[in-house]
């Protein structure tokens, strides 16, 4: 479509000569989807709509619903979302703690702590794109009864873009300027014109966290905060208790902004086990209400939903199950730190040995024989929205041409068939979560690397473990400290910037920001850090959707990343249960809407 026909028809929904969902059904067609379509009506003027997705809440009075019992297998560890480096340790935290909106299913922004979402038809998008103007409900109150306000916003600003903090969320604030308006409204100013102005203070990265408790905690000594574990929110659920690891118990607020909200007394979130068994204690037993990710060979879950307890809901989304292999050596250690930037991995650096590894992982057979609908195959890191596909990646898996590379490249082998070259040998360990399908995926990858003269080292860690935020602890991913991992990396948002940001050199894990930068396997290049920054300031569209696809040819292209299956989110729960799930945001991004049949 070109330029001049697309403001046309954005024109015509300005004048009410096109609905807007004939705007976004034509937009579809050319591969734009719901979300990126309601952002340029946003981006234009035109205001948005409500979240279509998020269904009637029915309940007219608060509580009586009794408890609401689910299940995590990974447990969380902390309770600040600043803190967040995992899915459940957000999800934990988002209980607690609410944003000033969230991403319904639809891709559409829903207002919690906003009183409204902005718009230059109300004057809280700026023609330019170079502010957004949030108005704050009022009448809240922090869970210990004082009030939130402005101050609390930009005390969050300052608190996440704090390098001595730390915060996990810096991204998404180090780069903005926000202003208090009054006591109820904040301005988000742009250096630059900004097409995707949602992202501070929204979703898995806007949880707002209380000011008066925080202040004297907003430095080096962020991490001895005593509410990082006893938290005080702003949402339906009060914190009761905290076992880390292991269980999460909350209640009812009864002073609640919504009257009518929570449904729920009583709030459990069941931490650790495994997959399976989670499915099973919904599905089979109906012990629990609710069972969070459910990476479990799809041939189980059929099997569990005939029991007619339950069923598994299946949201598309833009996570991605994939390997990373690491682009420092975690073998040496400089200046106390072991996969420095100052080094270089001894056999990863060769560009072949990376594209054998690429070789040597038959996705047909995850997808045909483990994850089923819970995991089609794919060749992208970027796999959603669909304008932003790249349509230039293809995945092969050949054993023999892996070998044919690792010949060409010098790789010969040893007497005990393992590969080696300048006393570099091709034995590798590789980590991941304690997880039956990345243990059978595991498995997959090392019978076919031995057949290609290469060892690999299976390593699993204990979910918890891997995914914990403790700065102190060898095993988290984020340190990365084995030759290639595997894990899922959720996108949070109905736009790539967030999620491509892990490339970018300045997100680069490290211990001079306590392991809490995004760029986890270490992989830096100047041209994607280049078009990064470009797309962050492109308005056009069909542009910006280039920019991307570009970002995700050139990570992919250099095999230090490994695309598997793609992970729509995959949960289960009793056939009585009305959860609000969105595959853009947390499992609890909104769960003070969550009730159940009487």
């Amino acid at each position: 479509m070109q330029e001049d026909d697309l403001r046309q028809m954005i024109g015509r929904v300005q004048r009410g000569t096109l609905s807007r969902r004939g705007f976004v059904k034509r937009m579809a067609a050319l591969g734009i989807t719901a979300p990126m379509a309601t952002q340029l009506l946003a981006i234009t003027g035109v205001a948005p709509a409500a979240a279509q997705s998020v269904p009637a809440y029915r309940p007219t009075r608060r509580g009586g619903g009794g408890a609401l019992k689910i299940l995590y297998w990974q447990a969380a560890t902390l309770l600040n979302p600043h803190f967040g480096s995992g899915t459940t340790n957000q999800d934990a935290s988002r209980v607690f703690y609410e944003p000033l909106a969230g991403w319904a299913t639809d891709g559409t922004l829903h207002p919690v702590l906003a009183a409204e979402i902005p718009s230059i038809e109300n004057g809280g998008l700026a023609a330019d794109g170079r502010s957004v103007t949030w108005k704050l409900r009022r009448g809240v109150k922090w869970h210990d009864g004082q009030d939130f306000s402005a101050d609390d916003v930009v005390f969050n600003w300052e608190y996440a873009k704090n390098p001595a903090v730390a915060a996990v969320t810096s991204g998404s604030y180090r780069d903005v300027n926000v202003v208090k308006v009054d006591d109820h409204a904040v301005r988000v100013e742009f250096a630059q014109p900004t097409p995707f102005w949602a992202d501070a203070f929204v979703a898995a990265v806007g949880g707002i966290i209380p000011k008066h408790l925080f202040k004297d905690y907003a430095g080096a000594n962020a991490r001895d905060a005593p509410t990082n574990l006893r938290p005080v929110g702003t949402s339906a659920y009060k914190f009761v208790s905290f076992a880390p690891g292991d269980n999460l118990r909350a209640e009812l607020n009864t002073n609640y902004y919504e009257n009518t909200k929570p449904y729920f007394d009583t709030l459990e979130i069941k931490g650790g086990g495994d997959a399976v068994s989670a499915a099973r204690a919904v599905l089979q037993t109906g012990d629990f209400d609710y069972a969070w990710n459910m990476q479990v060979e799809d041939e189980i879950l059929k099997r569990l939903e005939t029991a007619g307890r339950g069923k598994v809901n299946i949201v598309d989304g833009g996570g991605i199950e994939f390997v990373q292999l690491n682009a420092t050596d975690p073998n040496q250690e400089v200046d106390g730190e072991r996969s420095s930037i100052k080094t270089e991995h001894p056999a990863f650096r060769d560009p072949a040995v990376r594209q054998a590894m690429a070789l040597l992982i038959d996705r047909n057979a995850l997808e045909q024989f483990i994850y089923g609908r819970g995991g089609p195959a794919t060749a992208n890191f970027l796999n959603n929205p669909p304008r932003f596909v790249s349509p230039n990646m293809r995945w092969e898996f050949s054993i023999q041409k892996a070998n044919e590379l690792l010949d060409r490249a010098g790789w010969a082998r040893g007497r005990d068939g393992i590969r080696a070259k300048d006393g570099v040998r091709l034995k590798f360990v590789f980590q991941t979560s304690v997880n039956a399908p990345r243990q059978r995926t595991q498995a997959v990858y090392k019978q076919a690397a031995q057949r290609a003269g290469i060892d690999l080292e299976l390593k699993s860690v204990t979910a918890s473990v891997f995914f914990s935020s403790d700065v102190a602890n060898p095993d988290t991913y984020t340190k990365l400290y084995a030759d290639m991992q595997m894990y899922t990396t959720t996108m949070p948002q109905a736009d790539p910037e967030r999620f491509m940001n892990q490339y970018v050199s300045w997100e680069v894990s490290s211990k001079a920001n306590n392991w809490q930068g995004r760029n986890i396997v270490r992989w830096r290049n100047e041209e994607y850090d280049r078009i990064f920054r470009e797309s962050q300031g492109e308005l056009d569209p069909v542009k910006r959707a280039a920019l991307f696809i570009r970002m995700n040819d050139l990570v992919v292209g250099s095999n230090h990343i490994i695309p598997l299956v793609k992970r729509p989110t995959v949960s289960a729960s009793l056939n009585t249960l009305h959860p609000v799930l969105s595959a853009w945001d947390g499992t609890t991004w909104l769960l003070s809407d969550w009730w159940r049949d009487a």
